[in-house]
């Protein structure tokens, strides 16, 4: 059966193709008392490949596969997968009968160095089911190799033909290889299209009835795009195979009704689970009513999902059954894991890579469950026994106290959910794989994240940007801590950068869990807002002001209020919300009703319900100080519950504007174009990459880099520091004055000195030689170092500071801010997430609150700020780049009505930590 996320791309033919070094006899090796050097470079083949090959891989039906480089020691493994094999697959592999692998192929097979020869392996538990390999050709520039791989016939149609090739090139690009050819039989016709939709520009030439193909792996747009999209559709089916069960077991189903095992069986029939229920329990018949089977392997017929209620020590049987039984999805609601301390975090990094191994996603541990509330499921997977209605707000956090009260107030504000996951520790399945499931859930039409940790921030910032173009998420991010606890590298993340992040990929912050739900019960049921333009209409004077006022401290636009008295009636009241819906300058309305005293709220609500019906802008209300859904204002769907056009109340006016203020700003964002890419003119990237490597080779661990280095690599960008010598003598400083032209500056160079002119470390305006001996004479003296500056005088304007840094988490991060004590001491500083795109770019310039600055504050002459744009997009460029590149700094940058002149920089290079969310697809 066909998945519909899989594209036809990942429809792999049986074999990917031949390459002669497999199909021509070799002699065997000769045995000899000494150890060969074959023998030698076997054992060293063991253990000597990159580590980081290895890799977790979704494949297009939502499982996992081990990919990994093949190793002698799989001589076994091979030979089993090759007698697996059909004998069509065998021979559109090797172009003719090959029954049986002779040991010296088998030996040619396993034993490759890594480098000219390569291969990887995916392995489902401890069978091997595709392989893939190159080998480098001796001619032309030796930079090209041969490719080719096979799959399972068991297992073709899973995407392991991209997968494979993916990696394959990855390894390829490190070793120096740019080019891939591959030999495939004329009727092997699918071989051809796996390379083309993996966006490769292929050449195909024919002899003899082979093909010839040819294709440069260099990363491209259209490379980058397939790879996007079939993580995506890989991603969203792993979730959907957890969220859309049709068979659930519960391992661990006790008769004890005070043991969790119990509960989430409990909640399972309570919740009329439409598919089978399996309790698992290895010493009772039944459980609550439901034959009971001893192990997950007894059960008769397929089981899509399992929940684990046992110890953590008893997880690794259960792992076993499940792969025997192709369980797709492990949710695991024990704790005793990371939450626990060191031995917990090793014991779940365990279950993770063995779950995996198992070809499963798993949810958890320490979980608190899954919903789906989808009539056609009914799942109730949580230990919370009363879910919200059926809704479209689809909801993940981790915490599984906090879920169970996140259910309560769903329900009590009457919010209905489409989805729900509480990931507990969030070993595997996290945000971001949610994120992929919602943005192609029908049925999911809002998003909301409670975030304790991230997993992959780049990964989440590059969905959430796409995501949030068609569906809002919001968000509270709770703690400080950047990872898991079992992932934790001992890093915070600033607020400030975790506000930038947000905002850059059009996230809707909010603070606490009583303002996510004000705005989710807006999103969820009404209108975006077209504008900021906001009418109140109430019956209160008091509170009509008090929203007026609300809603201008919070940046939308409010006239006076609307009061209509209170002793209006339903009629009255209506007419002026239909008015005020009327009105061509009015965006939104926010009705405020409070009557004075006991009077039947039925005919104003009625009368409020039908004057809203069918209106395009958004209408909130303070209605009797009711939160939520309140019955009166619901509009009910064929099922009872409450649909969009339902009219959210507030129990204050000023909640209520809170709501309406960010859902204005998010209809601004996405309102926008989205901004492209674009890359500077004048860039020589090629030559900056030969610099980087050439200063690389000289040490392993990284430097920063001399002055003069700094500005021959940031020229490559079309980066001009300004002119500067380094002199060691008065004579010297007098002769660069003169060649550089006076007025000059002259500047201490010491660590100490640099970017604190507090201390004095400069000397500006030099005009002439026997200022520059005074100015060498007394910096010399002060900084106790010879070793100084003499700079061409720049043109003056405002300092700025821009830099880029490794952040453990985000990755490069670019930041930008005024220079000088008080924007330090103040942390005045805006932050985006690289690569930059043009929008971006100009958003980071006036991002600060001393931007105004830059605009020409106080009559103050504006400066450039297009050059400020333009160098912070080549910065963006260079660092995404030049992949060893830790850090650069441009302090203070001058920024005049002329231009912007860097007077000072530093980079500092060295080895690349960390490659999240860059190369092939893998799961973290």
């Amino acid at each position: 059966m066909t998945d519909p996320t899989d594209s036809p791309s990942d429809e792999e033919p049986a074999v990917a193709a031949s390459d002669p070094s497999d199909r021509e006899p070799r002699e065997q090796e000769p045995s000899d008392q000494e150890p060969s050097d074959k023998d030698l470079a076997r054992e060293r083949a063991e253990t000597s490949f990159p580590r980081h090959w290895v890799a977790d891989v979704l494949t297009s039906d939502g499982g996992v596969v081990h990919l990994r480089p093949i190793v002698p020691s799989d001589s076994e493994r091979i030979v089993a997968f090759h007698g697996r094999l059909s004998e069509r697959t065998r021979y559109l592999r090797y172009f003719g009968p090959y029954p049986t692998m002779p040991q010296r192929d088998v030996l040619n097979f396993t034993t490759v160095d890594h480098h000219d020869r390569v291969a990887f392996v995916a392995v489902l538990g401890d069978d091997i089911i595709a392989v893939g390999r190159y080998e480098r050709l001796p001619e032309g520039d030796g930079n090209s190799a041969e490719v080719a791989f096979v799959v399972a016939d068991a297992h073709q149609g899973r995407g392991l033909g991209p997968i494979l090739l993916e990696h394959l090139a990855g390894a390829a690009a490190e070793n120096g290889v740019n080019m891939f050819v591959a030999e495939v039989l004329a009727e092997n016709r699918n071989m051809v299209t796996v390379f083309r939709e993996a966006g490769y520009q292929v050449s195909r030439s024919f002899e003899g009835g082979v093909l010839r193909l040819e294709f440069a792996i260099d990363p491209s747009e259209a490379l980058l795009s397939v790879r996007n999209s079939r993580e995506r559709a890989a991603e969203a089916r792993s979730v959907r195979n957890v969220l859309s069960p049709r068979s659930v077991a519960v391992i661990g189903a006790s008769t004890d009704s005070s043991k969790v095992g119990n509960a989430v069986l409990a909640n399972l029939l309570a919740g009329n689970f439409t598919g089978p229920v399996y309790p698992v329990n290895a010493d009772h018949r039944s459980v609550r009513g439901v034959r009971a089977y001893a192990t997950v392997h007894d059960i008769p017929d397929p089981v899509d999902l399992a929940i684990a209620a046992v110890p953590a020590d008893a997880i690794d049987a259960v792992l076993d059954d499940c792969l025997d039984k192709g369980v797709k999805a492990l949710l695991v609601v024990s704790g005793g894991f990371g939450e626990t301390g060191p031995a917990g975090q090793e014991s779940e990094r365990r279950l993770v890579l063995a779950a995996r191994a198992h070809g499963m996603r798993l949810i958890g541990p320490n979980a608190l469950g899954v919903a789906n509330t989808d009539p056609e499921f009914g799942l109730n997977a949580t230990l919370a026994p009363h879910l919200p209605t059926p809704g479209n707000v689809g909801f993940f956090c981790q915490s599984g106290a906090l879920g169970i009260a996140i259910l309560d107030e769903a329900a009590n504000r009457r919010l209905g959910l489409s989805t729900f996951v509480s990931a507990g520790n969030r070993a595997d399945v996290s945000g971001n794989d949610l994120l992929q499931y919602w943005d192609s859930d029908p049925a999911t039409e809002v998003i909301l994240l409670y975030l304790e940790s991230f997993g992959n921030p780049r990964k989440f910032t590059r969905i959430a940007r796409r995501v949030a173009r068609s569906k809002p998420i919001i968000a509270v991010k709770s703690g400080r801590g950047a990872v898991p606890p079992a992932h934790a590298i001992g890093a915070d993340i600033d607020d400030s950068i975790v506000r930038a992040l947000f905002a850059q990929a059009g996230v809707i912050q909010v603070d606490t869990i009583s303002e996510l739900f004000d705005c989710a019960v807006l999103f969820g049921n009404q209108p975006l807002p077209v504008g900021p333009r906001v009418a109140v209409v109430g019956n209160s004077t008091a509170l009509g002001v008090l929203a007026v006022d609300a809603a201008r401290a919070k940046g939308l636009h409010a006239s006076s209020p609307i009061d209509v008295g209170p002793q209006a009636g339903p009629e009255d009241f209506a007419a002026a919300v239909s008015s005020a819906l009327a009105a061509s300058d009015i965006d939104a309305v926010i009705v405020v009703f409070v009557p004075p005293v006991a009077v039947e709220v039925e005919p104003f609500a009625t009368a409020l319900g039908n004057a809203v019906r069918g209106s395009d802008k958004p209408v909130l209300s303070t209605f009797l100080a009711t939160e939520g859904i309140p019955d009166v204002l619901a509009v009910r769907g064929p099922g009872g519950y409450p649909i969009r056009g339902s009219v959210p109340s507030y129990s204050s006016p000023e909640r209520a504007v809170a709501a309406l203020a960010a859902a204005w700003r998010y209809s601004a964002w996405r309102s926008r174009p989205v901004s492209n890419l674009v890359r500077p003119k004048s860039i020589d990237s090629e030559r900056a990459k030969q610099l980087v490597e050439g200063w690389r080779s000289a040490g392993s661990h990284g430097r920063w880099l001399s002055d003069f280095e700094t500005a021959e690599l940031l020229g490559c960008y079309g980066l001009d520091v300004v002119a500067f010598r380094t002199v060691t003598d008065e004579d010297e400083a007098v002769a660069a004055a003169d060649e550089l032209g006076y007025p000059v500056a002259v500047k201490a160079t010491g660590e100490r000195w640099r970017h604190r002119p507090d201390l004095g470390g400069v000397r500006l305006d030099m005009a002439d030689a026997s200022a520059v001996r005074v100015a060498y004479r007394n910096l010399a003296a002060d900084s106790g170092e010879p070793l100084l500056h003499v700079q061409r005088m720049a043109v003056k304007g405002i300092g700025c500071v821009v830099r880029v840094q490794d952040d453990p988490s985000f990755g490069s991060l670019i930041s930008f801010g005024l220079a000088g004590v008080i924007s330090d001491l103040l942390g005045d500083r805006a932050y985006r997430v690289l690569p930059l795109t043009e929008d971006e770019a100009a958003q980071l310039i006036d991002a600060p609150k001393a931007a105004p600055l830059l605009s020409g504050y106080r009559n103050a002459v504006p400066v450039n700020k297009n050059a400020l744009i333009d160098l912070v997009q080549r910065i963006s460029a260079l660092a995404e780049d030049i992949a060893d590149i830790r850090e650069i700094s441009c302090e203070p940058v001058l920024a005049s009505a002329d231009g912007a002149q860097i007077t000072d920089a530093r980079v500092r290079i060295g080895p690349e930590p960390t490659k999240a969310d860059l190369g092939p697809r893998r799961l973290r």
